[in-house]
């Protein structure tokens, strides 16, 4: 008899069970459990759990042999998993057509986020069509290539890309963020810390590596080429979320000098040099995105990308920057926001 798929394994529903309820430690006991007992998609979740060192021990490399024997077995997330490591360049070589093969294997072997993202990414197919035509399908090149129509604002300050992704690809990251999202947070400098405050009450779903996957690096790389700047030096996007009357107050996005210990961390981690947005949806009112210093409001439409210069060439701050997402009048507001350093970050 085969092994089940992840979603059928008892195992892992077991785990799923006791995490829901905090019990992380006999989570990952009935992952062990059904490891020692051949259950593959138990070793893929083990395997995840021990690579990001989530509510587990961070063994990253003990992780990652977990998630290559159970995807050599062909177990569905253990392959969507490698294909989006493989896409982003973490812990293999950086490789689009090896990530999008294996995420055709993910798909046709019952990996339902590797479906999504395929037909997010091929919406124009019909819907019969198979796993492996719409991973070929993708234009990794046409992806990787500066977009057309920008619009330069404010000296060159802000840069409005008219079609940044598709629109299915919108509802995809929309969808991948269900579930996730927590109140949002800023950067407490003097205790080096991130806490709620007052000026934020958005709520945001962070992009890590326990949650990327193919769609979301690829995202990120076509910001990169769309702002001339490497994607290596991308921190962790955020999705954000702004109900009703949420929103986040003026602020500044680049490293404050004020910061204690302010030029070890320009040495170490770099200034926060660009900030770019990708508006997942335009069916609300009000949510601008607005410049007061510049004078520059704007409400983005979907599928659209924004980037903004924090900074000067130098990594100067640049103050006439300080920007404030206005809460939606009616309906809600999704975007990716995603900073971008003058330094590597992976």
């Amino acid at each position: 008899m085969s092994t089940p798929l992840s979603s059928e394994s008892p195992h892992v529903a077991t785990a799923h069970s006791l995490a829901a309820a905090g019990r992380h430690e006999e989570a990952l006991q009935a992952l062990v459990r059904g490891t020692n007992a051949g259950d593959i998609a138990a070793m893929s979740e083990l395997g995840h759990r021990l690579l990001v060192g989530r509510n587990a021990p961070p063994l990253p490399q003990d992780g990652l042999r977990m998630i290559q024997t159970a995807a050599a077995k062909g177990e569905p997330e253990a392959l969507h998993r490698i294909a989006a490591l493989t896409a982003g360049g973490a812990f293999f070589a950086q490789n689009w057509a090896g990530a999008f093969q294996l995420l055709a294997q993910a798909a046709a072997a019952g990996s339902f986020v590797a479906r999504e993202q395929l037909v997010a990414l091929s919406s124009e197919l019909p819907a019969d069509a198979s796993w492996q035509a719409r991973a070929s399908s993708v234009d990794v090149a046409q992806w990787l290539s500066a977009p057309t129509g920008e619009n330069v604002i404010a000296d060159g300050r802000v840069v409005k890309i008219p079609q940044l992704v598709p629109d299915a690809v919108c509802a995809w990251l929309i969808k991948r963020s269900q579930g996730r999202l927590e109140r949002a947070r800023v950067y407490d400098a003097i205790n080096g810390i991130e806490t709620i405050d007052q000026t934020r009450s958005n709520s945001a779903a962070t992009v890590d590596l326990a949650t990327v996957d193919v769609v979301q690096f690829l995202v990120q790389a076509r910001m990169g080429v769309a702002c001339a700047m490497p994607w290596e030096q991308m921190e962790s996007p955020t999705i954000l979320h702004y109900a009703p009357s949420e929103e986040v107050r003026e602020h500044y996005d680049f490293i404050d000098p004020k910061s204690p210990n302010y030029e070890r961390v320009l040495r170490e981690q770099g200034q926060r040099m660009i900030t770019f947005l990708l508006y997942l949806n335009d069916d609300y009112e009000g949510g601008t995105t607005d410049f007061p210093e510049i004078g520059v409001s704007h409400k983005g439409r979907r599928g659209e990308g924004l980037y903004f210069k924090n900074a000067h060439a130098n990594g100067r701050p640049d103050t006439s920057m300080i920007h404030a997402g206005r809460p939606p009048l009616s309906g809600e507001k999704w975007i990716v926001s995603q900073f971008i350093r003058n330094v590597p970050m992976r």
